[in-house]
């Protein structure tokens, strides 16, 4: 570890902050992360009722090598803090026609399991997967790993090549065009459709470069954290704290201190701390409103379109359902008037997607013996003034029959306790704007570009990680957001 006189400070203890805490002290600064919240994670949460345990946000974990990077960049064998199992199948989809398939891991595993139930055939299913390994190769470097916004990162050859390459990712289609011209199968489209979902956009706008998140799902795999999400939080505060990160939590930062276009520091309700370094993993629109009232705002970035949120009951079951897994998608029976709404109409489909997570299915701590532990979420849009107490209302007896109709059962007398967020509650406790789960939205082909920087071009130490700035929102992405803006600090 390097070692220098230099502080840092990070607004926000989400799984990006955390990380670029890790990160920046192991560049030798010292670090302090203040969090409003009386727990770290953000998004990537925990709570408990009435015996049951709910991970509160993201429940599927890729790419979970760049957890591990952290452990190692700090000397420590991730194992002995954080360990994980990979799935298979990843995902048991249900639809309105009675039809149950699996989402297997592997493009082979995946085609053949797939072409079994519908009326496209594994070969083209097979291509249509090697298509999505490609994208995602040619994408990597370019979107994921590199800030957009430093010239000098188009110039290496993998870069180049992307670029010259540039008609070959799906940038002039939405991914619904790209699956049905993949596609006969309208069930098929729609479980690709359903991708654009992980961050908060419509398949029938985003473009179909979205589609290599099928690639990190079905080839690169999908991975359940022992104990739960949790514990990737938890372990990482563990590991920031043991090499000397110092967490302040209950204690909101009110100001980006600056003076000369640099930083200073933050204030915070016990007084003004002085930093070199000030990196904000608050959502972006939110730093530059609550944060930075005298800085110049890059308002059309902060303008573009938001993403959708989310209501979400987490429902203490009181009975187990063999007919379920891990991660189970009940699907609406039109998926493009579900996202007309969603975009367009501002509201609630009134036969919305639902998805259905129970960590108990794997941690049987979880939930009380013979129940089970359900984080039932649909797409909504984010707040704009909507009655979202009558919204909240309409959704859960929309949901509830849905439930009771393709599972042939009734739910309602099995919910023992019951936890609710919708797009107030979510901005209120994990600072998104308008409840925008993640940050803006996808839905035009240049909006990987219109995310903001990992830094600021106007106040010198100050930068920015988390999902809605570059490259973007999910778990890989904010660390890997984490890594590029440490890497930005000298």
């Amino acid at each position: 570890m390097n070692q220098t006189t230099k502080s840092c400070v990070i607004v926000g203890s989400g799984i990006s902050g955390i990380a670029a805490a890790i990160r920046m002290r192991n560049k030798g600064y010292v670090v302090s992360v203040f969090e409003a919240n009386a727990f770290p994670g953000g998004k990537l949460s925990t709570e408990s009722n009435a015996g049951y345990r709910f991970d509160m946000g993201p429940s599927v974990l890729t790419m979970p090598e760049y957890v591990d990077e952290l452990f190692v960049l700090s000397g420590k064998n991730p194992r002995e803090y954080f360990n994980y199992i990979p799935l298979d199948p990843v995902y048991r989809y249900f639809f309105e026609d009675g039809t149950i398939v699996d989402g297997h891991h592997g493009k082979e595993n995946y085609a053949m399991k797939m072409s079994e139930k519908m009326s496209d055939s594994k070969e083209a299913i097979v291509k249509y997967l090697n298509k999505t390994e490609e994208m995602y190769n040619l994408t990597e470097e370019v979107f994921l790993q590199n800030s957009l916004h430093k010239f000098k990162n188009f110039m290496t050859k993998r870069a180049l090549k992307g670029i010259l390459n540039f008609g070959k990712i799906g940038a002039f289609d939405t991914m619904n065009t790209a699956n049905q011209k993949a596609f006969k199968d309208p069930r098929l489209v729609q479980i690709l459709n359903r991708y654009s979902t992980y961050n908060g956009s419509s398949p029938y706008l985003a473009p179909a470069t979205l589609n290599v998140i099928s690639h990190l799902e079905i080839d690169k795999g999908a991975f359940y954290p022992i104990g739960g999400m949790r514990s990737i939080t938890d372990s990482l505060v563990k590991l920031a704290k043991e090499i000397g990160v110092t967490f302040h939590f209950s204690t909101p930062v009110r100001e980006i201190l600056t003076e000369n276009k640099k930083v200073k520091g933050v204030r915070t309700d016990n007084g003004n701390f002085n930093f070199d370094v000030v990196i904000s993993n608050m959502d972006v629109y939110n730093s530059y409103l609550k944060l930075l009232p005298n800085a110049k705002k890059p308002e059309k970035t902060l303008n573009q379109p938001k993403s959708s949120s989310g209501i979400i009951f987490y429902w203490g079951i009181k009975h187990s359902f063999s007919q379920l897994g891990l991660h189970n998608i009940l699907f609406s029976k039109n998926y493009e008037e579900e996202f007309d709404s969603i975009f367009s109409k501002k509201t609630v489909y009134n036969d919305p997607t639902i998805y259905v997570n129970i960590t108990s299915k794997h941690t049987k701590s979880d939930a009380p013996a013979g129940c089970e532990n359900w984080f039932a979420f649909i797409n909504v849009p984010n707040n704009s003034g909507q009655n979202w107490d009558e919204l909240v209302n309409q959704a859960r007896e929309a949901m509830i029959n849905k439930i009771n109709r393709l599972l042939k059962t009734d739910i309602r007398s099995m919910i023992e306790c019951e936890l609710v967020l919708e797009p107030r509650s979510i901005e209120e406790r994990t600072s998104s704007a308008f409840g925008a789960i993640y940050g803006n939205a996808s839905n035009n082909k240049f909006a990987a570009f219109m995310r903001h920087p990992n830094f600021s071009k106007e106040i010198k130490g100050l930068y920015f990680c988390g999902g809605s700035v570059h490259p973007g929102p999910s778990i890989p992405l904010c660390l890997l957001s984490a890594k590029i803006t440490s890497g930005l600090v000298s």
